[in-house]
């Protein structure tokens, strides 16, 4: 396998952010189900009210880990800008989550414990994180432009054909 990932690195580097993605994203997984669950069982908390602040609780874990060390070695666009467009796509995926919950709970009447960890904890954000892993990298932390990561673009002629004219009459 390394040496796959070594003779591909695209693969290699997505393959290393997948996994920093993912560490970090159950450490804030962890963090929103407590949160949640101590909302719905020990405060009494409505499912969407509950559900709504351990993510967004689960946002601030995720935000540090994702642009401090995730995707760290990404272009730096400006911290202001990073964090606007961080909130904005988790924006994105706490409604796909608070969707999920809401279908169950409202639409099919699931309301019970584990009918609601299932539709808002797993379903969510399972569905939320696919969209969170694409829009961070898409428009987040985009990746540095490859003149910059290869060095300096070439200044002469590119094509084989133009580079070494061959002489006539061979």
């Amino acid at each position: 396998m390394r040496q796959f990932l070594s003779r591909h690195p695209r693969l290699d580097r997505l393959a290393k952010e997948l996994a920093k993605f993912g560490s970090v994203g159950a450490v804030a997984y962890v963090v929103q189900i407590g949160v949640t669950n101590l909302l719905w069982q020990v405060a009494g908390a409505e499912a969407m009210t509950g559900q709504l602040v351990g993510t967004l609780c689960s946002i601030a874990v995720a935000f540090v880990g994702n642009r401090f060390w995730t995707f760290r070695d990404r272009a730096r666009t400006g911290y202001w800008r990073e964090t606007a467009l961080f909130l904005a796509m988790n924006g994105v995926g706490m409604l796909i989550q608070l969707g999920c919950l809401g279908v169950a709970v409202y639409l099919l009447g699931l309301t019970g414990p584990l009918a609601q960890n299932i539709a808002g904890n797993v379903v969510g954000v399972g569905l939320g994180t696919l969209f969170r892993f694409w829009s961070y990298r898409t428009w987040v932390f985009p990746s540095q432009p490859e003149t910059e990561a290869a060095g300096p673009a070439p200044t002469g002629p590119t094509d084989d054909a133009t580079a070494h004219p061959v002489p006539e009459g061979r």
